[in-house]
C-alpha cells in the first residue's frame, strides 16, 4: 500500500504499526519512524509529543485493525449459525490457523507490547486489556446464552493466547509449531464447546 499520499499523522502511525509489529517497539527508532515515513521530525513530534504518544496511538489502531480482521474472519466461516448447535467455538482453530499462515504473522500486537513495555510506557497495558476483555466479548458471542458462557469464553480466549504465543516461537520456513498451535487450540475449544 502505497501511504505517501496520506496526511502526515496517518503515514507515520501505518508505519509505526509496520515496523512495531514486525521489529517491537523498543527496536523501531522514532528516527526509523520518521525516516520510512516520509515526514520531518517537527512534523512528527507535532502529531506524536513523545514515543509513548505513538506507542498508544499504535496499539489503539492495532486493535481496530485485529478486531475487524478477527469478526470479519469468524464471518466468513459462517461461525453464527453454528452457535445454537454448540458448534462456533471450534471454528476459531480454523481462524487463528489463516492468521498464524499470514507471512507477516509476529505473534499479538498486544501480548509483545505488554512483554516489551509493561508499565514503562503509561496506559499501555490498559489498552492491552481492553483489548483482551473485547476479544473474550467476540468470543462469548460464537456461545449460546447460558450460566457457563463468559467462563467457557474465557478458557477459550486463554487457549487462544496460548496458541498465539506457541506459533510465534516457531520459525516462519517451519510452520509444524503453528499447525501443532492450531490442533491443540482446536482439542481445547471442541472440549470447551461440550462444556456449554
Amino acid at each position: 500500500m502505497d501511504i505517501s499520499a496520506l496526511p502526515a499523522r496517518e503515514r507515520i502511525l501505518l508505519t509505526a504499526h509496520e515496523l512495531f509489529y514486525a521489529d517491537g517497539i523498543r527496536a523501531t527508532g522514532i528516527d526509523r519512524v520518521i525516516a520510512a515515513s516520509g515526514v520531518t521530525k517537527v512534523t512528527f513530534y507535532r502529531h506524536f509529543p513523545s514515543k509513548d504518544d505513538l506507542v498508544r496511538a499504535f496499539l489503539d489502531h492495532r486493535h481496530g485493525v485485529w478486531m475487524a480482521w478477527f469478526v470479519d474472519a469468524l464471518g466468513r466461516r459462517d461461525a453464527q449459525p453454528r452457535i445454537a448447535h454448540g458448534q462456533a467455538l471450534p471454528v476459531l482453530a480454523d481462524v487463528m490457523a489463516e492468521w498464524f499462515a499470514d507471512p507477516a504473522f509476529r505473534g499479538c500486537a498486544f501480548i509483545n507490547a505488554v512483554a516489551e513495555v509493561g508499565a514503562s510506557v503509561d496506559g499501555a497495558a490498559d489498552i492491552a486489556r481492553e483489548h483482551k476483555r473485547e476479544m473474550v466479548e467476540v468470543i462469548a458471542g460464537l456461545l449460546p446464552d447460558g450460566p457457563q458462557r463468559m467462563a467457557i469464553a474465557q478458557a477459550a480466549a486463554l487457549g487462544v493466547d496460548g496458541a498465539i504465543v506457541k506459533a510465534q516461537m516457531g520459525d516462519t520456513a517451519d510452520t509444524a509449531l503453528a499447525r501443532e498451535a492450531v490442533d491443540d487450540l482446536r482439542r481445547l475449544l471442541e472440549a470447551l464447546a461440550a462444556l456449554r
